[in-house]
């Protein structure tokens, strides 16, 4: 099938990563909730948080080459088998460092799972398409994000909180087991793939050298970082606080609820401001959000300050995707894909951990300054790109035109 033709396919694949990221959302604040509960401090918190990117972190590469020499769709089940697995194991560990390494299993899942999802986009949209499409993508992980984390909060609390997380994490694993319901002719098999030598990849340093690339991987870090850690520590901000789980999970669900409104409107925006100018504008106002969660706000003011970042976050995640694969040469584009998402691992394992030494010695408010400033960075970069002209939206259409892309392919 022609790339831009019927959208059925992207349909499923919303619906099925729907359920596999709200499995995922549900079970990380329910992770912490669990942690907090066997005795893990601030720190503890921290390194499971990271764990869930370690593993990710040294697969990325070899899954997105073996996507590019052939098809994607196995690699979606594989993700949910491991997520549900990851969930449910860690529902019944009884030890921080059992819970860790069956937060890494998830981990993986959600990766394997993403990286043959995002390739799937890729390969199947048209280019004047992918931002799209990418953005349509994207409502998926909103979508668990959205009710991911209210479900856990309506589970979790009460006097017994091992008891009740550890529930929760059991019907994540089972809410992950629902994706397998739409995994089915998502990818169109009629595409021939070309299965060349090795030595006929592309260099994963050339591929970093190609502008646009590391400046859509690191802005995908820090925006990822900056979810992340919001869904790990704002039950840690909620314990200190005297905010309650539940009331913890709708703050979550409402930051999810306007990334997904950000992104139905995404299409306009962009004809409005541009790539680069939208990147900039978004990552700026999030970095000045983040650092106000800071604030001994009240639970109201919180609720607005999360609102405004959901909408802000919105932006980075389906942009980056588009940025990252129009740049990228055509028969590394799976690879690509998967350097920015070993990128957004590094970012999983270093902002926690940094996040949990931060907390630990300034207080459980200071790792929302420190995501402030990693979001003003990636605001600085989406600027430069503007001014190269790398990322505006006239250079995407031209691209579009063409069959490849072969100004990237000189650099």
């Amino acid at each position: 099938m022609r790339p831009g033709g019927n959208r059925g396919w992207l349909l499923r694949l919303v619906i099925a990563f729907s359920f596999a990221q709200g499995a995922v959302s549900m079970a990380r604040p329910a992770v912490s909730y669990r942690a907090l509960a066997l005795g893990a401090d601030e720190r503890a918190i921290g390194v499971i948080a990271g764990v869930y990117a370690l593993l990710p972190l040294f697969a990325a590469v070899p899954l997105g080459r073996r996507t590019d020499h052939g098809r994607c769709a196995p690699l979606l089940p594989v993700g949910v088998v491991l997520i549900a697995g990851g969930c449910a194991l860690s529902g019944t560990a009884n030890s921080l460092a059992a819970m860790a390494a069956w937060s890494g299993v998830m981990g993986l899942g959600h990766l394997s799972f993403v990286i043959g999802a995002q390739s799937i986009v890729a390969r199947q949209s048209a280019p004047q398409d992918q931002d799209r499409n990418f953005g349509h993508f994207t409502i998926g992980a909103s979508l668990g994000q959205l009710v991911g984390p209210i479900a856990a909060g309506a589970l979790i609390g009460g006097s017994d909180m091992a008891g009740t997380s550890a529930l929760a994490l059991l019907v994540a694993g089972a809410v992950a087991a629902v994706s397998f319901v739409s995994l089915w002719r998502i990818e169109h098999r009629d595409r021939p793939k070309s299965r060349t030598g090795r030595g006929d990849r592309v260099p994963v340093h050339r591929i970093l050298r190609t502008r646009g690339v590391p400046a859509g991987i690191f802005i995908s870090l820090a925006v990822l970082s900056a979810t992340d850690i919001l869904t790990a520590y704002l039950p840690v901000v909620g314990e200190h606080r005297g905010i309650a789980p539940s009331v913890i999970g709708l703050l979550l669900s409402l930051r999810a609820a306007a990334t997904i409104a950000c992104r139905l409107v995404m299409t306009p925006m962009l004809r409005l401001l541009g790539r680069a100018a939208l990147l900039t504008t978004t990552c700026l106002l999030g970095a000045l959000l983040c650092a106000g969660i800071a604030l001994p706000v009240p639970v109201w003011g919180l609720a607005v300050i999360l609102a405004l970042l959901g909408f802000c976050l919105g932006v980075g995640q389906p942009l980056s995707m588009t940025t990252v694969v129009q740049a990228a040469p055509d028969e590394a584009r799976s690879t690509a894909l998967a350097l920015r998402l070993t990128g957004n691992r590094l970012g999983q394992v270093a902002a926690p951990a940094a996040a949990g030494l931060v907390a630990g010695v300034a207080g459980v408010a200071a790792p929302f300054v420190m995501l402030g400033a990693l979001l003003l960075i990636a605001s600085g970069l989406g600027l430069r790109q503007g001014r190269t002209g790398a990322a505006e939206p006239e250079s995407t259409e031209r691209r579009g035109r063409t069959p490849s892309a072969p100004e990237p392919e000189r650099r």
